[in-house]
C-alpha cells in the first residue's frame, strides 16, 4: 500500500499548530486537524485513522474535503433537512397557553382547540393536534 501524503502550506501548517496548541475547539475540529497535520508529516491514512480512533475512509475524506475546500474543511459543512417550524419560543407560548383558562364555554383545553387557537393567535402558520401534544408532551404542563 502506498501512502497518502498530503502537502500543506507554510501558512495552513502553521494555523494549524496554533489552532491545536489552543486546546479551545470541539472534538471533531481538533481530530481533522490533527489527521490533516499527520498526513502532511507522512503517515498514512491507517496510521492516523488507527490514532486518531476513526475508520481511514474518515480521514481519505477530510483529507479530500481540504484538498477542495481548504481550512474550511475543519468547520461542519451545513446539512440539509427541513427548517423548524415552531421555534422554542413558539413552544414557549403554547405551553403557556395550554396553562391558561380554556375559552368560554369548554370545561378544558383539548389538542385540536388548542392547535386552532395557537394558529389563530399567530403563534404559527399550521399547527395540528399531534404536533401539539408532541410539544406538550416534552413539558411537565397539564392541560386540566
Amino acid at each position: 500500500m502506498h501512502k497518502e501524503h498530503l502537502i500543506l502550506s507554510q501558512a495552513d501548517h502553521d494555523f494549524l499548530m496554533t489552532t491545536i496548541s489552543q486546546g479551545h475547539m470541539a472534538a471533531r475540529v481538533f481530530k481533522r486537524a490533527t489527521a490533516l497535520l499527520q498526513l502532511h508529516q507522512g503517515q498514512t491514512l491507517i496510521a492516523v485513522a488507527n490514532s486518531l480512533q476513526v475508520t481511514h475512509q474518515s480521514v481519505a475524506r477530510w483529507r479530500d474535503n481540504y484538498l477542495v475546500r481548504g481550512l474550511q474543511a475543519l468547520e461542519e459543512a451545513t446539512r440539509s433537512g427541513r427548517p423548524i417550524r415552531i421555534d422554542g419560543k413558539q413552544r414557549a407560548q403554547l405551553t403557556a397557553l395550554a396553562s391558561s383558562t380554556p375559552p368560554t364555554g369548554h370545561a378544558r383545553w383539548t389538542l385540536r382547540l388548542l392547535a386552532d387557537k395557537a394558529v389563530e393567535l399567530g403563534l404559527c402558520q399550521s399547527l395540528s393536534h399531534t404536533k401539539a401534544r408532541a410539544i406538550l408532551k416534552k413539558t411537565v404542563c397539564s392541560r386540566t
